[in-house]
């Protein structure tokens, strides 16, 4: 599989990567989803020491402990559980990120974490505080780089202006192009680059039934369903290519919960270096775009 580079980590990404959240929580089956990835040639797994409560982390460390050295490990920071178990809560504190990696580093079962992100934030966080916390890890070599997972433009552009990190994880799919407006445009001419998650949109654009998605009604998801149809190519590769076309974006971030899904992801990945970059483009004209409106 091709990879490209994240320039401010120095180290290369494979373009389909794997987001571990569906992960089935029995390890053989689990093992079966990483293997079938592997095989593909994915080399980036993405997970959030949130998800099921740190036992994602722990199962994907397990599976890949033996091949660590040749993987890049992502995971997120920020969200920490409530001691009763009944939810989360937003920290983003210097002390609650130092604390929070040693956790994930012993549940990842490594010395180190290829991507660290914040899993979050806002314009009220303090970010001269958390970023320091980052930047802290990579110089203590428990991180070789840090990013963020935010749609927020303002959230955004205020990192970009003061410790811009190596990725944004940020949704985009032909249902979702707020990106296209403001964020790509500006992260194309730097050097931190995008992990696109949400490229099939819940499923949405490729055998759902049609339904309310983003503002969008069922009649109109319907309309971009049929469109990527007309196209007469297998809606993944469609939906991979037109991440992929994107030049600020370096990886799309999918999740499977079967070995057939990543088969076919996979599949599609091989069949959308075939595509015509116009037929991205007369894609995107036919279909109607949306804006943020709220954090811009």
């Amino acid at each position: 599989m091709n990879t490209r580079t994240l320039k401010k980590s120095g180290f290369e990404v494979s373009e389909i990567s794997l987001g571990c959240m569906s992960l089935p929580s029995e390890k053989i089956k689990a093992e079966k989803i990483i293997k079938t990835a592997l095989e593909g040639g994915i080399k980036l797994f993405d997970t959030a020491d949130l998800y099921q409560k740190g036992q994602n982390e722990s199962l994907l460390g397990e599976i890949l402990k033996s091949s660590r050295k040749e993987l890049i490990l992502a995971t997120k920071v920020g969200n920490q559980w409530r001691s009763d178990g009944s939810g989360w809560d937003w920290n983003p504190r210097k002390e609650y990120i130092l604390r929070a990696v040693e956790e994930s580093l012993t549940r990842l079962k490594t010395d180190y974490i290829d991507l660290y992100q914040l899993h979050g934030g806002t314009m009220d966080d303090p970010w001269e505080e958390k970023l320091e916390a980052f930047e802290l890890l990579k110089s203590q070599g428990k991180i070789r780089a840090y990013g963020i997972s935010s749609i927020r433009p303002n959230v955004i552009r205020k990192v970009m202006t003061s410790y811009p990190p190596a990725t944004v994880m940020m949704q985009y799919s032909p249902l979702d192009r707020r990106p296209e407006e403001m964020v790509f445009p500006a992260l194309e001419q730097s050097d931190t680059r995008v992990l696109v998650r949400g490229a099939f949109a819940k499923g949405f654009l490729l055998d759902k039934p049609a339904s309310a998605y983003l503002g969008y009604n069922p009649n109109q998801v319907a309309k971009f369903q049929q469109a990527i149809q007309q196209t007469g190519l297998r809606p993944e590769a469609v939906l991979i290519a037109f991440g992929l076309v994107q030049p600020a974006v370096a990886s799309l971030v999918i999740g499977a919960s079967s070995p057939e899904q990543v088969s076919k992801i996979i599949r599609g990945w091989k069949e959308s270096k075939g595509i015509d970059e116009n037929l991205i483009k007369n894609l995107r004209r036919k279909l109607p775009t949306n804006h943020y409106q709220s954090h811009r």
